[in-house]
């Protein structure tokens, strides 16, 4: 890399954040920490501020401000506090890249904010795409902003079209490791605890991402972000299931050719590979030895049992509103089961109702989804309370 990149990390804290600070520590000739936010960890927000000295930070929970801003007086740090300041310290002049790794739809905003200010966005935060994907992509165009992918699979969708992007896609395939419960039946799904759904077999994720790949919620999300990517129609996205987790995804050409990327499955390589794209920066990660896997397999997802999946394909396919409904009711309905209030199974039954609940938009506008995404909160409350 022949400059030096100024990096703001929205979501320092959580896992993709962490190891984003892993890669920027082993370039730190290639990367600058600009910004960092959190939203509740003030303490390893602090710390990760002390080592990287960014320009600024943010809180997103303005009850540890005055902790945090103590913390960094001695830095001449900027600090900042609450969810407006996350959007706004985005638009910094000295911002190069904004990688967004929040949780969930608070991603949304702040991306938009990143965008309009001629960012640009290593997107680790899905639901961005799922929600709005419709007006990300047009406002990236319009400000001729690029979106480069930290999900493994989208990443591996875009390496391998590096060098193709005038060759036409017949259809990509997107690989699931199937998560903890692979191959249970819905008598066993019943009972399942929290404790058992966060043993991913694969990948070290955050809660919330652990439980959406153990109910393959992941993956539907992951076909709608796609979509919008990639400009994909809904037939063109394939899953299947790759318990191995090696080959991250693949694309196929109209000649029938295929292309995959494989690696180990470690989120440090498209955390770089979003970071310093077009260059491949020397990494000392752990390398893929075919020897160590003598079998890579493949099976169809069940998607009789694991509902999600079908869920998201349908909203998909339905467009307008349906997939910010999709993803509100999932958030809810998996902070429901992280607080074990309802169960596994559950989640499927209140995203499904939530969808036939909420009022349908075809051509939604940004304030639309704000709507949505607050009412389709609501309906879930509403019918997990009626539960409990």
């Amino acid at each position: 890399m022949t400059e030096q990149k100024r990096v703001a990390i929205l979501g320092s804290t959580g896992s993709i954040g962490t190891q984003t600070l892993e890669v920027i520590r082993q370039h730190s000739s290639d990367f600058q920490v600009e910004v960092l936010t959190a939203q509740n960890n003030a303490g390893l927000l602090i710390q990760q501020a002390l080592e990287f000295n960014p320009n600024a930070v943010v809180i997103g929970n303005e009850a540890h401000y005055a902790q945090v801003r103590d913390a960094l007086i001695p830095k001449d740090i900027k600090v900042f506090a609450g969810q407006k300041a996350i959007a706004q310290v985005v638009e910094m002049e000295t911002i190069d890249i904004v990688l967004t790794a929040l949780v969930g739809y608070s991603g949304l905003i702040p991306t938009i904010h990143a965008i309009k200010a001629g960012k640009q966005i290593a997107l680790a935060n899905k639901e961005t795409m799922v929600v709005a994907g419709e007006i990300i992509t047009a406002l990236a165009k319009e400000y001729r902003v690029n979106i480069y992918p930290v999900d493994s699979e989208h990443s591996a969708i875009f390496q391998c079209l590096v060098g193709e992007f005038h060759n036409p896609i017949e259809k990509i395939i997107l690989t699931a490791s199937g998560g903890p419960f692979r191959g249970k039946d819905r008598t066993f799904l019943e009972t399942v605890t929290k404790a058992q759904a966060l043993k991913h077999p694969n990948w070290e994720m955050g809660a919330k991402i652990t439980i959406d790949s153990a109910s393959l919620m992941n993956k539907g999300l992951e076909v709608i972000e796609a979509k919008w990517l990639f400009g994909l129609t809904t037939d063109q996205i394939e899953v299947v299931v790759h318990p191995q987790s090696i080959i991250h995804s693949l694309v196929q050409f109209e000649d029938g050719s295929l292309k995959a990327q494989l690696g180990l499955p470690d989120m440090r390589i498209p955390i770089q590979f979003a970071l310093s794209f077009p260059d491949r920066l020397k990494s000392d990660f752990e390398r893929f030895d075919f020897i160590n896997y003598p079998q890579l397999t493949f099976e169809k997802p069940d998607i009789e049992t694991f509902q999600n999946l079908q869920l998201a394909y349908d909203a998909l396919a339905k467009g307008g509103n349906a997939p910010c409904v999709l993803n509100a009711a999932n958030e809810v309905a998996v902070d429901a089961f992280l607080k074990e209030e309802v169960g596994f199974l559950e989640m499927s039954d209140l995203i499904g109702e939530t969808l036939s609940k909420t009022e349908f938009i075809l051509q939604p506008n940004l304030e639309d989804y704000v709507e949505t995404d607050r009412r389709a909160r609501e309906i879930t409350e509403q019918l997990i309370k009626r539960k409990v």
